[in-house]
């Protein structure tokens, strides 16, 4: 069976903390370890960009995170593990992309529309502040994935806007240039592991309320220390329901240890013995990876290694792929012109396939003849993923069609009848496998 393309980008802007690192990294590690999927992970330095104007923090905070999941358990050797910023091609692909997207498409993103919110609501000009970067950061984030022709993209609930707009822009070049790119999925991360931080609130670099996830060891248990509980005294049976010390243990234990620690909380566990206990489990699982972790941060000539290693499994993807999509969209070898010529001339003669997308919302496509005459229309299909492979679907196994089939497809091609169809799609057919 063929494998399943996954990608996953990592923002340089900040210091990974415990709730990172179980709600991202621990799973994001496990699923690499799957067979049939091919794992990319990237350090989104640019994406950091749009967010940060100090290079030595941005420089800083790619040092540490790549250094985490090394030190977390993801094997270089197995995965393409890569800097966005070394990978000159995605900058290069996110400019096609600009050129067949709408502006209106990216008017509807999430971040630009919040900073044009707020913007409106202090009566300031919409644009205020919203620098060209925000703006376009949907395109950037489409060619991280397109580049590689991930097949899936694990998400949070809030990003699914960004794989739907990518899927927009690889099904736009993929009209007007031949087919190049998979339409993108998101994987859904349903169950993502929230962690609350020091004060109870979810543990957020923005509350200021994170535990460093490598702190050194009585840093941890000072932190720790300072995770807020009630007034209840020793003896006094406690809540595990809201209660953040419980919650954290929880994500770190085993099932029998929540068991364990939950029985202590009704028998009146003091709260200084239950922050002990959570520094003690914590520690086991991270002793370990915090060595490695040091050894990493202090030799950060291994990490380039690892990162330029990294790139070069990207690239060797990456570069061929791009020369492709510069033949596509007609940046060329001038000398190959006459060459063209002969090709533009060979498939203007084929029928050929239209998609496009109505005010309905649904995905529509129909079938000419070389000469422009409408030989099948199609009913319209919820996304264009769904109409692309009904195409692929007819052109492949037009032998095993029947006319009932074409019937069924076409909605209306009143000058035409099923078996111009069928003779159109096994032209079609025949010039792919010359291809």
């Amino acid at each position: 069976m063929s494998s399943i393309r996954v990608l996953t980008g990592i923002t340089t802007s900040g210091t990974p903390h415990l709730g990172n690192y179980v709600g991202a990294i621990r799973p994001a590690v496990a699923a690499s370890r799957a067979s049939r999927v091919e794992s990319f992970y990237f350090l989104a330095d640019y994406h950091a960009l749009i967010k940060i104007d100090e290079p030595a923090r941005i420089q800083r905070s790619t040092l540490e995170i790549a250094a985490t999941w090394i030190a977390a358990g993801l094997d270089p050797e197995r995965v393409t593990f890569y800097r966005q910023s070394d990978v000159p091609e995605i900058p290069e692909l996110t400019w096609f992309l600009t050129c067949v997207t709408g502006k209106g498409l990216l008017n509807r993103a999430h971040a630009y529309k919040a900073s044009v919110d707020k913007n409106t609501a202090a009566s300031l000009d919409p644009d205020a502040d919203v620098t060209a970067g925000l703006f376009m950061y949907p395109v950037l984030m489409a060619a991280d994935i397109l580049m590689f022709n991930a097949h899936q993209v694990p998400v949070g609930r809030d990003q699914i806007q960004h794989i739907e707009m990518a899927r927009d822009m690889a099904a736009s070049f993929n009209h007007r240039y031949g087919e190049h790119f998979v339409l993108p999925e998101a994987l859904i991360e349903e169950s993502v592991a929230t962690l609350p931080g020091l004060d109870g609130r979810k543990m957020s670099k923005s509350y200021d309320n994170t535990i460093p996830l490598f702190a050194p060891r009585e840093q941890l248990k000072k932190l720790i220390a300072g995770i807020k509980t009630d007034s209840r005294a020793p003896g006094e049976p406690k809540d595990t329901e809201g209660s953040a010390l419980f919650q954290i243990y929880q994500a770190f234990a085993t099932p029998e240890e929540t068991v364990a620690l939950r029985q202590a909380y009704a028998d009146g566990i003091a709260w200084g013995d239950a922050k002990q206990m959570l520094f003690e489990r914590i520690d086991r699982e991270i002793a370990p990876m915090r060595e490695t972790y040091e050894s990493l941060i202090n030799h950060p000539d291994k990490l380039e290694a690892m990162l330029q290693a990294g790139a070069a499994k990207a690239r060797a993807i990456a570069t061929p792929f791009t020369a492709k999509l510069r033949h596509a969209v007609g940046l060329r070898d001038l000398r190959a012109q006459a060459t063209q010529k002969n090709v533009k001339a060979a498939k203007a003669a084929l029928p050929s396939f239209k998609q496009y997308r109505e005010s309905d919302g649904q995905f529509y496509f129909k079938l000419m003849d070389a000469q422009g005459k409408l030989l099948l229309q199609s009913a319209g299909y919820a996304s264009p993923k769904d109409a692309a492979q009904q195409i692929n679907a007819l052109i492949q196994n037009v032998n095993e069609q029947t006319e009932a089939l074409i019937k069924s497809l076409q909605t209306s091609a009143p000058d035409a009848t099923p078996q111009e169809a069928v003779a159109a799609l096994q032209q079609l057919r025949d010039a792919k496998k010359k291809d």
